[in-house]
């Protein structure tokens, strides 16, 4: 049971507990600040009280609790991939990285080597199998809380093995059976949603921090306008995302919305809210759930970000991945996040967003 110390992964574990489940407590150490020239206290899933508290359950409860450093693993796959992709002038989404390439990996080593037939987590979603013998993610009864859309990355192996009990639950259900399992204070601990690695969430200031002489290298580029039109000077690239209207330090008379980033010439390129709206993108690294694949013209709902309600689009097979049509505009496309293919609440299969037309 992969433990953070918070307030799902918690009742999920003693739930397990209580079914009469072996229960094995496993948290992992991702990432130390120390390391990050942060001076910000380490918050999230990764500080010592957040451990202290996954293992006092276990303790109270009767079951192993183990601490499993993943730092190295974490960092080479997932900060790494963070800064190339910033770089590259992409939004890139690490919480789907860390999911996909490290967690659940660790976690189905650490289970075989304890001789753990599955993995459990705290996460908002619920795993079935079809009748073509495949697994899949469907999303959980509490659409506020629903995370199938990080999941999306999860191999067949990785998923064939997990459970995700919270899935049937909401989360106000799950607020009371800390307090009845005696926990009030876990029951109104606030969650974060910060990433793991950047605290204070100035992911700017920690690329800073990672790249040397980013700031001097790319300070002073061009702001152009649709036209191409030079309309005044940025702080570089990688400090910008797709749809940023905030902080853009320009005064136009008007709103104006981050729409195209161009890394080889350090150019921003800003515009009206409308021109954010797109009907096609390209998704690439792929992984496929519920179908090994897709038919040509299939419907399927299409969410670019986790809190995005979806759309109605008609899935391609193109050289590169798969083309997304979508009957009407969506608005904000942003390379490097993470595109979900929907079939009513059904993940068909997802992957990375790499341009939007």
């Amino acid at each position: 049971m992969a433990m953070s110390g918070g307030i799902d992964s918690t009742v999920t574990a003693l739930m397990l507990h209580d079914e009469g489940y072996e229960v094995v407590g496993i948290t992992m150490k991702t990432w130390d600040y120390a390391s990050a020239g942060s001076s910000k206290k380490e918050t999230g899933c990764c500080n010592i009280d957040s451990f202290n508290d996954a293992r006092m359950a276990a303790v109270e409860h009767g079951f192993p609790h183990f601490i499993l450093d993943i730092r190295s693993e974490f960092g080479d796959a997932v900060i790494e991939n963070f800064v190339e992709e910033y770089l590259a002038g992409h939004t890139p989404n690490p919480c789907v990285m860390c999911n996909t390439h490290i967690k659940w990996r660790a976690l189905l080593k650490r289970a075989d080597a304890l001789d753990c037939e599955y993995i459990a987590t705290g996460h908002y979603g619920n795993i079935h199998q079809h009748t073509n013998g495949r697994y899949y993610i469907s999303k959980g009864v509490d659409e506020t809380k629903d995370q199938s859309y990080v999941l999306w990355g999860l191999q067949q192996d990785l998923l064939s093995r997990t459970m995700l009990p919270l899935g049937k639950y909401r989360k106000t259900q799950i607020r009371q059976m800390a307090l009845d399992y005696g926990y009030p204070e876990l029951a109104k601990k606030s969650e974060s949603y910060e990433i793991c690695f950047v605290p204070d969430n100035d992911y700017r200031g920690f690329l800073k921090r990672k790249v040397d002489g980013l700031e001097e290298r790319v300070n002073g580029g061009n702001f152009i306008d649709a036209n191409g039109k030079i309309i005044g000077q940025h702080k570089g690239y990688p400090f910008y995302t797709i749809g940023q209207r905030k902080g853009l330090d320009i005064a136009l008379g008007k709103p104006a919305y981050v729409t195209r980033i161009i890394p080889e010439t350090n150019t921003v390129v800003l515009g009206d809210e409308e021109d954010l709206n797109r009907q096609e993108m390209l998704v690439s690294k792929l992984n496929w759930l519920k179908y090994d694949g897709i038919t040509n013209g299939m419907e399927a709902i299409t969410k670019i970000r986790y809190k995005d309600s979806g759309a109605l689009s008609t899935l391609h097979n193109h050289e590169k991945g798969i083309q997304v049509n979508f009957y009407d505009h969506v608005k904000g496309i942003a390379p490097g996040q993470s595109a979900v293919f929907y079939e009513g609440d059904d993940v068909i299969g997802g992957g990375v967003i790499m341009r939007g037309e």
